[in-house]
């Protein structure tokens, strides 16, 4: 970013003697709805998007707009527990964390391109894999990465689920998706106008 703050300084110095606190929040951006205000508030996010981007090639506004929609940018976002009467029968996934990502997909993602010390609570890890998802996605099923409508399609059903348009009796799930797709949009405009430097 343009200046390290004081905070940033502080913070650098924190982390080299081990100290943590105050110096890695987990809270999501205070506005999720402009990407320019989200790599503002969350500078290293903004490196890590770029990094993802190199890596794989995938617009970041894309890739963000999944993240936005799957949990908000909240690190530890999970199923609700689900319960008769007073007694809890588990979550309805295993979804967990910034992608959503489920226990199996995730332990793919980790054996083929993730460190084994990835974790679905940090955000450089999570967008990494969402762009792992998007690069399957697009030579699993040919979707283009700017197709951020298709893209979520396969993102929430899987690949075998998009090739059985199994999304075609999910009217919710289309309405999901083309609200997606106004986000990425909404963001790649942001994108060209931001005064992050």
């Amino acid at each position: 970013m343009k200046n390290k703050s004081f905070k940033g300084l502080i913070c650098a110095a924190l982390l080299s003697s081990g100290i943590l606190t105050g110096c890695t929040s987990n809270d999501p951006p205070s506005n999720t709805e402009n990407i320019c205000s989200i790599f503002q508030e969350k500078d290293s996010w903004y490196v890590s998007a770029h990094d993802v981007h190199k890596k794989w090639g995938v617009p970041i506004n894309v890739a963000m707009a999944i993240m936005a929609q799957e949990s908000g940018f909240k690190a530890d976002v999970q199923p609700p527990m689900r319960w008769f009467l007073f007694i809890p029968l588990g979550r309805g996934s295993s979804a967990y964390g910034y992608p959503q990502a489920q226990d199996p997909v995730w332990s793919d993602y980790k054996d083929e391109a993730g460190s084994f010390f990835a974790s679905r609570t940090n955000f450089a890890d999570s967008l990494d894999f969402i762009a792992w998802y998007m690069t399957k996605t697009k030579k699993t099923n040919h979707v283009d990465f700017n197709d951020a409508f298709n893209q979520y399609l396969n993102y929430h059903e899987g690949w075998g689920g998009f090739r059985n348009k199994t999304y075609k009796s999910k009217d919710w799930l289309l309405k999901v998706a083309r609200k997606v797709y106004k986000r990425s949009e909404s963001y790649k405009y942001q994108l060209k106008h931001c005064k992050i430097y």
